[in-house]
């Protein structure tokens, strides 16, 4: 057999082999759901009945969408027994909607390595919020979140949780922005961008928000 033949042979075995491989690749299932935004926030403000009650609406709307996963909310506390973000969420990896790696640890997830931008962030149908991005005079884009930047509490002092997602009244949250936008600004922290005037559900819309979380599957 001369070299041409070979050659000839040789190149349709690659291509064979790597025909076979990308119909594998489209054969898998995409990761399952494991982060979302949730598509509405509680409605009275930063007052979210404690980590318990913002757990249990980050697994009313993941069971509505039908994962039956364990969830928590992506929240802080201060004060006396203070709680860690990054503490409540397992370990990754964790997927969106449609199957898009947000992040694979820990360590990825913060330190602006994670995806959470406006493209990935999707709520639990799947769907984006509303970001200046898409719409420049409106947004739903302050996530509530009580963290600092590595996912840790904030010391005690200035309230930055609202009393421990308490109150609807005096004190403020730590939000994060999850298009990673500051109006027209890339580069904004998904989990640590600034406080709000108040705890209400209207000081929270003042500034960019509506009550929204972030939730991760923690098994």
């Amino acid at each position: 057999m001369n070299k041409k033949a070979l050659l000839i042979m040789s190149t349709a075995g690659v291509l064979t082999f790597s025909t076979l491989t990308i119909v594998a690749q489209q054969d898998e299932e995409p990761p399952e759901m494991g982060f979302f935004v949730t598509s509405v926030g509680i409605g009275d403000g930063a007052n979210l009945g404690g980590l318990a009650g913002a757990d249990a609406h980050c697994n009313a709307l993941a069971s509505a969408a039908g994962s039956s996963r364990t969830w928590a909310a992506y929240l802080s506390t201060q004060g006396v027994d203070a709680v860690n973000a990054r503490d409540r969420i397992g370990q990754g990896p964790w997927a969106n909607a449609v199957g898009a790696i947000i992040a694979n640890d820990l360590t990825y997830l913060h330190y602006d390595n994670s995806n959470i931008d406006w493209e990935n962030a999707l709520d639990e149908n799947g769907n984006r919020f509303a970001s200046r991005r898409e719409t420049p005079e409106f947004s739903e884009h302050d996530i509530l979140t009580g963290s600092q930047i590595d996912g840790s509490a904030f010391p005690v002092g200035q309230d930055q949780t609202c009393n421990n997602w308490t109150s609807n009244d005096e004190g403020s949250a730590r939000v994060g922005h999850a298009d990673r936008w500051s109006f027209l600004t890339p580069g904004s922290p998904w989990n640590s961008s600034h406080g709000t005037p108040g705890c209400s559900q209207e000081e929270l819309v003042s500034v960019g928000g509506a009550g929204l979380l972030y939730c991760f599957a923690t098994d």
